[in-house]
């Protein structure tokens, strides 16, 4: 399994490099946004909407909420409330899946797709089109090593020291010791990203181990749609990784957050 996991990884990198690199950014937005009408397709599932029909219409109406999302941000002022709201939702869902993971409906799961998928696409969206001291692509790639570092942290730390359950109710095989893994392989993809761009290191880890952790907060907030939904994944389109949302679940809490502190500072514009 591992084997077809990184096989996958690798195949999926490669298109990544393609879409950020070598196509017009109108394209790459394009790209971006049929990702996360993939993912709304999936997301239905949690809602318990499962015929063709219905999963199509609920991806539909949230590609419908994407465009009207990137639209809405042109203006500096609505992107930034915009992240922040997103922050704040992510505050809540952490709040939710630590005290009350149980308590779910099939409605308000379609519901929570809205402020999970439609401000991480923006946020993508914004990021891939900017310009400054660091270029748009760059500053994505920047992102996705921080998400890909927790993630192989935490999963290799977990395999290796896993005793201690980090949240048994959502995601029975997270470990603290995972968890610790996580942030040690985010601080130093962080570390590397404030040497290669010459940022204070200081604050670039600090900054870096904070989309780490929100990074984590969008697996487990997943996990647990998952749960309440009866699903291990949220399909079988990627072999060995389950489905869109299990590649891009940590993503959509880490890059409101990411593209907020990086578009307040003068690295992007």
């Amino acid at each position: 399994m591992l084997k077809v996991r990184i096989v996958t990884a690798l195949i999926l990198g490669g298109l990544l490099l393609v879409v950020l690199f070598a196509l017009p950014p109108a394209a790459t937005r394009a790209a971006f946004g049929l990702v996360f009408v993939g993912g709304a397709w999936e997301w239905a599932g949690f809602g318990d909407w499962r015929a063709p029909a219905a999963r199509a219409a609920y991806a539909l109406a949230i590609g419908a909420l994407l465009a009207l999302g990137w639209r809405y941000s042109e203006a500096p002022a609505q992107l930034r409330a915009l992240l922040l709201a997103a922050c704040a939702w992510w505050i809540v869902a952490f709040g939710w899946l630590t005290l009350a993971p149980d308590r779910q409906r099939p409605a308000l799961a379609l519901l929570c797709g809205v402020p999970v998928l439609v401000p991480a696409f923006v946020a993508l969206a914004r990021l891939a089109a900017a310009r400054g001291a660091v270029s748009g692509p760059a500053a994505v790639l920047w992102l996705l090593f921080l998400v890909f570092g927790a993630d192989i942290g935490a999963f290799f730390a977990g395999r290796r020291f896993g005793r201690l359950k980090l949240a048994p109710r959502v995601s029975p095989n997270k470990t603290w010791e995972g968890f610790v893994g996580a942030m040690l392989a985010v601080a130093v993809v962080a570390g590397c990203a404030a040497v290669a761009f010459r940022e204070p290191l200081v604050a670039a880890v600090g900054f870096g181990c904070a989309v780490g952790l929100f990074s984590i907060v969008g697996d487990l907030t997943e996990s647990m749609f998952k749960r309440a939904a009866g699903l291990k994944d949220s399909s079988a389109l990627l072999p060995g990784h389950g489905g869109i949302l299990d590649r891009i679940d940590s993503v959509t809490a880490a890059a409101p957050l990411f593209a907020l502190g990086l578009f307040g500072t003068r690295l992007l514009a």
